[in-house]
């Protein structure tokens, strides 16, 4: 098992990790709901995200990648939580304006993708963030979340932060006992019961720790 950046040839992993993550241990996740597409139609819009001149948390740039026998098989994105909303927006209009989408319809994006807002948490302007973290099946139990964690907390500290955040789904157990064992603790969680009705969790939960 080795750990790399993440390649524009990896993008196609980068949008089933970024997909996997955000559904956790529900059908659906953020891109699912807010782009009301078929998935083919889904995977071709964030792929040209993770490769837009925007970077945003979701561009291949801000990925690490656990590879195996030379093949990913495990990813995560890791990077400074200060600005990631707007710079979402902006690979988002970027994304649509490639693919001819009007105003109307990125508006209506906009407006299905809100319905996080009551109760996503995340780091603080001063954190280092990861998020997006999601193993191939067929690779689990070998450990790679927690290298790529490792790895991930090195990058941050070597950037200069001095605390990491991570958040998942409420109710989302694999993901809180993994984070758990990197050193990760409680700090916050929203919940909302219309967010709830959407998805079937009650919210996000957020934990923390020194790097």
């Amino acid at each position: 098992m080795t750990i790399r950046s993440a390649r524009p040839e990896d993008a196609g992993f980068i949008v089933q990790t970024i997909l996997s993550s955000q559904r956790g241990y529900r059908p659906r996740g953020w891109f699912d709901i807010a782009l009301g597409w078929p998935d083919a139609q889904c995977r071709d819009f964030i792929a040209r995200i993770t490769a837009a001149h925007a970077v945003s948390m979701w561009h291949v740039s801000q990925f690490l990648i656990a590879e195996v026998d030379g093949k990913p098989a495990a990813a995560l994105c890791a990077l400074p939580a200060a600005g990631t909303g707007p710079a979402a927006w902006r690979a988002i209009e970027e994304a649509g304006a490639a693919t001819g989408l009007a105003a109307p319809e990125l508006e209506a994006i906009r407006r299905r993708g809100a319905y996080t807002r009551a109760c996503w948490v995340q780091g603080g302007e001063g954190d280092w963030m990861i998020e997006h973290v999601a193993t191939d099946p067929a690779y689990g139990g070998r450990g790679l979340v927690q290298s790529l964690i490792a790895h991930a907390l090195d990058k941050g500290r070597t950037a200069g932060f001095t605390r990491a955040t991570i958040s998942f789904l409420i109710g989302n157990e694999p993901a809180e006992r993994a984070y758990a064992k990197a050193g990760f603790v409680f700090a916050d969680e929203k919940r909302d019961p219309a967010f709830e009705a959407i998805i079937g969790a009650p919210g996000f939960r957020m934990f923390a720790r020194a790097i």
